[in-house]
């Protein structure tokens, strides 16, 4: 079982930047492949980010290519999303997801999940 607890999130201006962490639970963190989703109000969660169990492997939404980066810290069980040159239509629920499968930006293929973290940028 993997708990995640996303934080970070806040009201930021547009153009600013703003870096989300997600600190898992548990011994198999370092095992697990991990993704950042966000949810606008009034649509679906999206993919944003995943990561791969050593760091080798980075995949971005093309939303957020050349402005965001995710990383981990195995030993803080700690995940990262860096959001720089941020737009109001980046304003979301930020959701953490952790998967003991391959890389995916399917939700289906994340097990487990956060609470979220909201960001909201401004005009």
């Amino acid at each position: 079982q993997v708990q995640l607890v996303e934080s970070g999130g806040a009201l930021v201006q547009a153009g600013g930047s703003l870096r989300l962490s997600c600190v898992a639970s548990g011994r198999t963190f370092s095992s697990k492949t991990m993704g950042w989703f966000r949810q606008a109000p009034g649509k679906e969660r999206e993919f944003v980010a995943a990561i791969t169990w050593s760091g080798s492997t980075t995949y971005y939404a093309d939303s957020v290519k050349g402005r965001a980066t995710i990383s981990r810290d195995n030993a803080k069980n700690t995940v990262y999303l860096q959001m720089n040159s941020l737009k109001p239509e980046d304003t979301a629920v930020y959701y953490c997801a952790a998967t003991g499968g391959i890389l995916t930006t399917r939700e289906r293929g994340y097990d487990y999940w956060g609470q979220g973290t909201q960001v909201t940028v401004s005009s």
